[in-house]
């Protein structure tokens, strides 16, 4: 099993929608690590890892987000594995 991680930022209607708890709901879910955080400009990043097929697949999950949000654009990029434990919010 490959570990590989993502840094992924969503644009739109994404901040005020239970962005974040979605994500990491879906994450514990699929198995994946690492964090979600809102940004200053009304966008979300987050940091994904784990197997690439559960990342993968969150990455898709993120593209339409929870009912409630309007995702505008996704923006992924390949990132270093930091070995993380668990799937945080962070403030």
């Amino acid at each position: 099993m490959m570990t590989i991680a993502r840094d992924v930022s969503v644009s739109g209607r994404v901040q005020g929608v239970f962005f974040r708890g979605w994500t990491q709901e879906q994450a514990e879910r699929l198995g994946v690590t690492g964090w979600v955080r809102n940004c200053p400009d009304g966008s979300v990043e987050a940091h994904l890892e784990g197997e690439e097929g559960a990342v993968n697949w969150l990455v898709d999950l993120i593209g339409d987000g929870p009912a409630s949000a309007r995702v505008a654009n996704v923006r992924v990029r390949e990132a270093e594995v930091e070995g993380l434990e668990g799937f945080e919010v962070r403030r």
